[in-house]
């Protein structure tokens, strides 16, 4: 898509958002950094969880992923059956994944779940995670594997037959025989700060994605990628990735927000920024930053509360307040352009009612159905010579 204002880096506020919540297949409880009123994640659980997002009205929810988590392909296609609108938000690995194992993994979930997916383009940012998965290669060098992967990906969703020869990825004549339920494929959407994340952004995804940082910061990010999405005659939509702490009353927030972190001890803290020190994620050092390891100044713009960063990776930043106080930091949020918002708290499937039924109805949404093309992906008969789609 052509932006029609390509001199403008200022991102256009939101009339509406979608708004997600978050499937923890890494863990949940009432703490953090702690096994104290730890909760059982299992598959029971994690249905829980779906199918409350799905009956309070949320757009989708996120599947995380990476050696920490259940598998997420699989644990969406255990839940897609037990749901009836919810979206599921699930990651491709370009380096771990060839982008045509990909693409078919894709084409099949999008069918199944009847256009219910959405693609999360997870690149990876701890080295240590990376190695023990068979992937040495430098930071930006993983970006330009990201960048190749996409160009595959993306046209073989498209429906083109695809030959193509980069610098790390090669195909000749792929093609699928399966089109996903969403044309010309699911939405794609995209975290990275670092330069060469941008770029990658800029030329080939549709939603940018960025961590709870302060409004002003996340105005200055938005401004940046906009601008790259102009040079390349593109245009992005934007998402942020925040948890949420919502009590009926402000006071109420503050003091669950303190009963998360209070079975913290410095020697924890120290040792998870420790192993997030080594990351090579410009996205996790702008997080760290946030909060530098210590716990007594946690409150970094109103209501926005960086505790949960001390001992978690990734987004470490909760709306903490009342319905009302909440819901307006998020219209804050939405008048410098996020128009999606994948949201979390612990624990998730009790947070996910207080957001739900307290915020969620205050708050513009743009919740539409997906779009279909029935005609384009219906089958009928066997393939013949697992090659072409019988006459």
């Amino acid at each position: 898509m052509t932006d029609s204002s390509p001199t403008d880096s200022t991102a256009t506020p939101a009339n509406a958002g979608k708004f997600l919540w978050f499937l923890p297949t890494h863990g949940d409880g009432h703490h953090l950094g702690t096994t104290q009123g730890s909760r059982e994640v299992n598959l029971g659980y994690l249905r829980q969880v779906a199918q409350a997002a799905d009956q309070l009205g949320f757009f989708g929810v996120l599947l995380p992923t990476g050696r920490s988590c259940e598998d997420a392909w699989i644990i969406a296609s255990a839940l897609v059956p037990v749901t009836e609108r919810l979206r599921f938000l699930v990651a491709v690995r370009p380096g771990l994944q060839s982008p045509t194992a990909a693409a078919r993994m894709t084409t099949t979930l999008d069918r199944i779940s009847n256009g219910r997916l959405l693609i999360n383009v997870v690149t990876g940012g701890d080295p240590v995670e990376n190695r023990g998965d068979g992937v040495f290669l430098p930071h930006d060098q993983r970006y330009e594997v990201t960048r190749e992967f996409l160009a595959i990906y993306r046209d073989l969703l498209a429906g083109k037959q695809v030959s193509y020869a980069g610098n790390h990825l090669r195909v000749e004549e792929s093609e699928l025989i399966y089109l996903p339920a969403q044309t010309p494929h699911p939405p794609l959407y995209f975290g990275g700060s670092s330069a060469a994340g941008i770029d990658v952004a800029a030329e080939t995804v549709d939603k940018y994605l960025t961590w709870g940082e302060p409004p002003a910061q996340v105005a200055e990010k938005l401004a940046t990628v906009k601008k790259a999405a102009d040079q390349a005659n593109r245009t992005l939509t934007f998402g942020i990735r925040l948890h949420v702490i919502v009590r009926d009353t402000d006071t109420e927030a503050w003091a669950a927000a303190e009963k998360l972190i209070e079975h913290l001890d410095d020697e924890t803290i120290a040792a998870a920024q420790s192993t997030m020190s080594r990351m090579d994620s410009e996205g996790q050092r702008r997080m760290a930053a946030l909060h530098g390891g210590r716990r007594d100044q946690l409150e970094i713009s109103p209501n926005l509360w960086a505790g949960v960063g001390l001992v978690r990776g990734g987004a470490g930043t909760a709306l903490v307040g009342s319905p009302e106080t909440v819901a307006q930091r998020i219209l804050e949020y939405m008048a410098i352009g996020i128009d999606t918002f994948i949201l979390s708290g612990y624990p998730h499937l009790e947070e996910a009612y207080h957001f739900g039924e307290k915020v969620l109805p205050l708050l513009p949404k743009d919740h539409t159905p997906p779009i279909i093309d029935k005609a384009r992906t219906e089958q009928r008969g066997e393939v013949v010579a697992n090659s072409t789609k019988p006459r």
